[in-house]
C-alpha cells in the first residue's frame, strides 16, 4: 500500500512530525509529534500539536496509533496531549528500558520511576508489526544514535526518525549514551536493503549549505547513491571515523534536559509536588 502522508515541521526544533493515513479509509497514525517548550520562562505550548488535532478533525480521521521513533533529545513529546485528544496508543521500541535505566540515574530518578517500559502502552521489537486500519506497518530495530530507534515501514513509506537525514545531511549523532557509530552504520545498512523506490520520511531537517528550502522526504535509492555520510558504498571504517571525529565537534541539543525526563515518561511530566508542581531537573556534569 501506499500510505497519504502529511507532514507538520516545527521550525523552533527542526523537527518533522506525520500523520500517515491509510490510503482507502480513515485510520491514522501520528509519528514523533512536538510539544512546543520555552526553556527561558519553563512554559509549555500546544500550538504544534494543534495543528495536528486540526487536521485529522477536518480530514475525518481515526488515530490508532501515536508513535515515538525514539526518547527524543531535542524537543517534547506531546503523545499524552494527542492521545487525551484523539485517542490511539502510544508506542515505542521495547528497548526504552536502556534508556530509562540510563537516565534514570542520570536524573537520580529513584525507586518510584519505572523503568520497564510501562509509561507506554505498546513496546515493539524487531519483528513486529501493527495495523492502520487495513495497512500495515513494520518495525525494524535501528540503534546507533540511540539504543531504542526504530524505523517504521508503513507500506512502501520508511520512517527513519533521526538515523537518516536527507541525503546533503548524511546520519545522526551517535555519542549519546548507549550510541555507537558502528551500531549506526549496521541500521542504516538495513534501511537501505529496502526497495529504492521505498519513500524515506526522515525526523528533522536543518537545511544543509545551499538547498533554500527544508524537506524531509526521499528515497532509498537516493540515499544510496548521494547521502554524503554513508553513499556509495562507504566502509564502515570510513564512516565510523568521520562519525566519531564529528560527533566530537557537536554540544549537546539546546532541550536535551527538559526532553529526555519528559520522553522517556511517554511524554509525560515529573509527578507534582505536595503543591501540584511539577518541576524538571538539571544534572551538573553529567552529559
Amino acid at each position: 500500500m501506499t500510505p497519504e502522508v502529511t507532514a507538520f515541521f516545527d521550525q523552533a526544533t527542526n523537527t518533522v512530525s506525520y500523520v500517515v493515513r491509510e490510503p482507502q479509509g480513515s485510520a491514522c497514525a501520528i509519528i514523533d509529534s512536538v510539544l512546543d517548550f520555552d526553556q527561558a520562562s519553563g512554559r509549555t505550548d500546544t500550538g504544534s500539536a494543534d495543528a495536528i488535532v486540526d487536521h485529522v478533525g477536518q480530514q475525518g480521521l481515526r488515530v490508532e496509533w501515536i508513535l515515538e521513533t525514539h526518547v527524543h533529545a531535542d524537543h517534547l513529546s506531546a503523545a499524552p496531549y494527542l492521545q487525551d485528544r484523539l485517542g490511539g496508543q502510544i508506542g515505542i521500541g521495547d528497548r526504552i528500558t536502556v534508556v530509562q535505566d540510563t537516565f534514570g540515574k542520570v536524573f537520580n530518578e529513584g525507586t518510584e520511576f519505572q523503568r520497564d517500559g510501562s509509561q507506554f502502552d505498546a513496546l515493539f521489537k524487531e519483528g513486529d508489526s501493527f495495523h492502520i486500519g487495513q495497512m500495515r506497518g513494520d518495525v525494524l530495530h535501528t540503534p546507533g544514535h540511540t539504543p531504542a530507534c526504530l524505523t517504521y515501514v508503513i507500506g512502501d513509506a520508511a520512517f527513519v526518525g533521526d538515523t537518516l537525514f536527507m541525503p546533503d545531511f548524511g546520519t545522526a549523532r551517535c555519542d549519546f549514551p548507549g550510541g555507537s557509530s558502528t551500531a549506526l552504520f549496521n541500521s542504516i545498512q538495513r534501511i537501505l536493503a529496502l526497495p529504492d523506490a521505498t519513500r524515506v520520511f526522515v525526523g528533522h531537517d536543518y537545511k544543509a549549505p545551499g538547498r533554500d528550502d527544508y524537506a524531509w522526504e526521499t528515497t532509498v535509492g537516493e540515499q544510496k547513491a548521494l547521502n554524503v555520510h554513508i553513499g556509495k558504498g562507504r566502509s564502515v571504517e570510513d564512516f565510523v571515523r568521520m562519525r566519531d571525529e564529528r560527533d566530537a565537534t557537536l554540544g549537546m541539543p539546546r532541550l536535551i534536559l527538559p526532553s529526555i525526563q519528559v520522553n522517556m515518561r511517554a511524554g509525560q511530566m515529573p509527578p507534582e509536588d505536595e503543591a501540584g508542581n511539577v518541576f524538571l531537573k538539571v544534572p551538573v556534569n553529567k552529559l
